[in-house]
């Protein structure tokens, strides 16, 4: 039976992380940077505990105004250093919770600058291992963070997406293209359902790419974002795909 993680980035403000949470395996939760605060991340963590969610930390670049999704000109260091900074303030919390952090996903921009550069990566997968050498990285398939994140010695979880287009090398659609999201739930559905049993999935231009699948990313900032959440565990439930999260097996 195909085995599937969903995860989804919370305590960004969205308003849906109540109605979410029950419907996915892990969350990643803002540690104040782009978005959150020390008030929102313990809320969340909570919220995560009392439905037996795996607790991630999301860092991302400091730069609320555009939600951390414009690259800051940081050199590799001091891109390790906010990972750092940021994933132990989560580990702070949760442990005052009474739970634990189980991985890291970087966000936004930093997400895709560490995908495409193998420095950051090393640098984000560096700064992961010294908060805690058991902690998943979550990145994007077949990128530089997957790699960085091997060779640090951590265990890492390939993400996909459900409504991002992809590229005919793997990457995603940059968000300033038009077609970038996909905004039919139908498509969106397919997409995951192909990515999950046959492990590829259809490039913007039609070709057929083949992709690593570990972990779903569901967006918790959409309208539907709800509705969509629970229309895809019940299309993976009836499709015999068993959903738990990578991150606390990595404990087991």
């Amino acid at each position: 039976m195909p085995r599937l993680d969903l995860n989804c980035d919370l305590g960004e403000g969205a308003g849906h992380d109540a109605e979410l949470m029950p419907l996915v395996t892990s969350t990643n939760i803002a540690c104040g940077a782009h978005a959150g605060d020390v008030a929102t991340m313990r809320a969340t963590v909570e919220l995560a505990l009392q439905h037996g969610v795996a607790i991630g930390a999301h860092p991302g670049f400091a730069d609320r105004a555009n939600f951390g999704r414009r690259e800051l000109a940081l050199s590799a260091a001091e891109i390790g250093r906010l990972v750092i900074e940021q994933t132990r303030a989560l580990q702070e919390v949760a442990r005052d919770c009474g739970g634990r952090v189980t991985h890291v996903k970087p966000h936004g921009a930093l997400y895709n600058l560490a995908a495409r550069d193998a420095a950051v990566a090393r640098a984000i997968a560096a700064a992961v291992r010294a908060c805690d050498p058991h902690l998943v990285l979550f990145g994007l398939a077949g990128s530089w963070s997957i790699t960085a994140g091997r060779e640090a010695g951590l265990r890492v979880a390939s993400e996909v997406f459900a409504d991002r287009t992809y590229q005919s090398d793997g990457t995603l659609t940059p968000r300033t293209q038009a077609n970038a999201l996909i905004t039919d739930e139908n498509a969106a559905l397919a997409q995951v359902l192909l990515m999950v049993r046959e492990r590829r999935v259809r490039a913007a231009n039609g070709a057929v790419v083949s992709i690593e699948v570990d972990t779903v990313c569901l967006h918790g900032d959409g309208a539907h974002a709800v509705e969509f959440a629970r229309r895809l565990r019940a299309e993976l439930g009836a499709a015999g795909v068993e959903v738990a999260s990578l991150a606390r097996e990595s404990r087991e």
